[in-house]
């Protein structure tokens, strides 16, 4: 019989269909290594039932091959973690992100978020691109922002320096934008510590 955890298991040659049960043994570190290798397994499984669960949807912090097709101009302002001031052509417009909130002012992790946001945006050409609303009542442009083939809404999420938010008609991206949120979440990253994203609702 083999002692394995505290298990018996009866041990037989592959080899040999009419071998007779015969004793085997696991050291230490043999045990730790089989131990090893489940857990590796398991998680591979897990991973792979994740991906059949999203249909093996990428994740949007990139988009290969560049940016969807949109308006291109120049950071001149980083406002704040969700707001820039975008030069298209001679005239500098607000532009809000889509689909994410960062924090305000006078909130926690404020200054980091503006700080993540302006490390991806500021002084560099920018691809806005629309989702359904042109503009918010505040007058600024509703937009994802892409530089190069980052997708810069999502990659704030992904860092964990804004949450999802819901602006309807305008949610092309939620559920994306929400996968990332839970990781971001689950691995404590950017202003998540602060607390400052955890009034469980998506809706503003």
């Amino acid at each position: 019989m083999c002692r394995f955890h505290s298990v018996d298991y009866t041990c037989w040659s592959a080899k040999l269909p009419d071998a007779k049960p015969h004793e085997c043994r696991y050291t230490d570190a043999q045990e730790a290594d089989i131990m090893r290798n489940i857990m590796l397994l398991l998680f591979g499984l897990t991973a792979l039932a994740c991906n059949f669960t999203y249909g093996f949807e990428p994740l949007p912090t990139e988009t290969p091959g560049g940016s969807p097709n949109g308006e291109q101009g120049i950071v001149t302002n980083v406002i704040d973690g969700d707001t820039i001031d975008v030069r298209l052509g001679s005239e500098t417009v607000r532009v809000r992100y889509v689909g994410m909130n960062t924090p305000e002012r006078d909130e926690p992790c404020y200054s980091d978020a503006r700080r993540a946001n302006a490390d991806l945006v500021d002084g560099k050409t920018v691809t806005l691109v629309k989702d359904v609303s042109d503009m918010d009542r505040f007058g600024r442009l509703l937009r994802y922002i892409y530089v190069g083939d980052v997708f810069v809404n999502a990659r704030l999420v992904e860092q964990g320096y804004a949450e999802v938010v819901s602006y309807p008609p305008d949610t092309a991206q939620f559920e994306s934008f929400r996968r990332l949120e839970d990781q971001a979440r689950s691995a404590d990253l950017g202003c998540h510590p602060t607390g400052i994203f955890d009034d469980n609702t998506y809706e503003r």
